[in-house]
């Protein structure tokens, strides 16, 4: 069976970044009918907030993203350890005290003798009394895995071939000084234990998974199908910050932009398939290659969210933006006709009921000096409401033969008497909705 998961740490918000990776993994295990775990990586008990997890949560709802189970990587502690203990008895752990000044000489020593720059693995050298000395002068050291000096070999879902030599990459360290146990370790024991069979993650893990990889072997797992995606930019290369608010997906939400948009968007970025707007998770399953995304760095645009959300929300039906109609005061036996009216006008779903003052007469009439006299005139030729399906091309042509306007210069000043709005919903069907005669005032 197909098994995916999402391991975002709860220490901030989901940005659109992290998102990614949410959606890539769920859509794989949807699309084989498999099993998506939400997993919380909280082994940072400083940085790990509740608040955050929450919120991660609430976002991954908000999108449709459901888990078939949860997991905390704090409550498995127990089962690290006993990993740790499994390296140790191998061999493939063992601990080191550089301090990071020293390894920041060690690393420039290296690169100034045209060497990869690497940890030179010196603590391996310590003898046991040696070791007992560094343990009393600096306490506890962190521990490193050792790698097995070979290439480490695999075939990426999006990336294609690749291959890594293990003596350019240094040792990782899995459990800081402070005990700690980083993700790394954390996540190799968990996809191991939890059967991860697929990891979509970003580029810049590639360096992590050929060491995983090896730490996978070393325990006994099997190696999941990795793919990398390309890094997300800024729409003019830039790179992106997690830090700037608005790629957050709860300040997306709070702006009024649709989940499908978002999930549309994001499905198909980097990918050789056009950002086609899904109406249903089904549609984006069915759609969904991650053999069709490449490695280049991926430009977004969070611009590109708001002409989708407008598509999605000019395409609900009525029943959906019942609530914002209801707010706004529209009668409950008129809202299908005004719905009908103005939805192709409304940007964001909560600027549903927003057009419902320009049929009560809400609104403040723009009406430019020159053109008061011609307004006041048309104003007089209307009779009282209520008015039909023709009234606007009826009304308009009697003001056409009555004072020779035509074309924009007629039409548009009696839009703007009206509705306060240069654009907005055709006026054929504005009328038959006011709630009473227009009037300057």
């Amino acid at each position: 069976m197909t098994v995916t998961r999402f391991a975002p740490s709860p220490t901030g918000f989901l940005h659109v970044g992290n998102l990614r990776a949410a959606l890539f993994n769920w859509l794989i295990a949807r699309k084989a009918g498999g099993e998506f775990i939400l997993r919380l990586d909280d082994t940072d008990p400083e940085r790990s907030k509740e608040e955050y997890v929450d919120a991660i949560r609430q976002d991954l709802e908000w999108l449709g993203l459901t888990w078939d189970r949860e997991e905390r990587q704090s409550l498995r502690l127990d089962r690290y350890a006993e990993a740790a203990d499994q390296l140790r008895d191998m061999g493939r752990f063992y601990e080191a005290w550089e301090t990071p000044t020293e390894l920041d000489l060690k690393r420039k020593k290296q690169l100034n003798m045209g060497k990869p720059p690497v940890y030179d693995r010196a603590a391996l050298a310590l003898s046991e009394d040696e070791r007992t000395k560094m343990r009393d002068e600096r306490g506890q050291g962190v521990w490193r895995f050792k790698l097995d000096h070979a290439r480490i070999e695999w075939t990426d879902g999006i990336l294609g071939d690749l291959s890594i030599d293990a003596s350019s990459v240094s040792d990782p360290v899995l459990i800081r000084q402070d005990g700690q146990v980083l993700y790394t370790l954390a996540s190799v024991v968990d996809d191991t234990e939890m059967g991860i069979t697929d990891v979509v993650r970003g580029s810049d893990h590639v360096t992590n998974t050929a060491t995983q990889i090896q730490m996978i072997e070393a325990l006994g797992g099997s190696v999941p199908n990795f793919a990398h995606h390309s890094l997300l930019t800024g729409p003019g290369g830039e790179s992106l910050s997690k830090r700037l608010g608005t790629l957050a997906l709860r300040d997306l939400r709070e702006s009024g932009i649709e989940p499908m948009a978002v999930l549309s968007l994001m499905a198909r970025i980097g990918s050789s398939e056009p950002v086609e707007l899904c109406s249903s998770h089904a549609e984006l399953i069915e759609g969904f290659d991650i053999s069709k995304f490449g490695s280049a760095p991926t430009k977004l645009d969070i611009e590109d969210l708001k002409p989708m959300t407008a598509r999605v929300v000019q395409e609900l039906p009525v029943s959906e933006v019942e609530p914002e109609l209801n707010s706004a005061g529209v009668p409950a036996d008129i809202q299908s006709r005004y719905w009908d009216a103005v939805s192709g006008n409304v940007g964001v779903r909560s600027d549903a009921g927003k057009w419902w003052s320009v049929f009560t007469g809400d609104v403040d009439p723009i009406v430019a000096d020159e053109d008061r006299e011609f307004v006041e005139t048309a104003f007089a030729m209307l009779g009282e409401p209520a008015y039909g399906p023709e009234t606007w091309s009826d009304w308009t042509n009697a003001v056409k033969e009555a004072t020779g306007r035509k074309g924009k210069q007629l039409f548009m000043p009696l839009r703007l008497a009206i509705t306060g709005h240069q654009r907005g919903p055709e006026m054929a069907d504005v009328m038959p909705l006011l709630q009473k005669k227009p009037a300057l005032g």
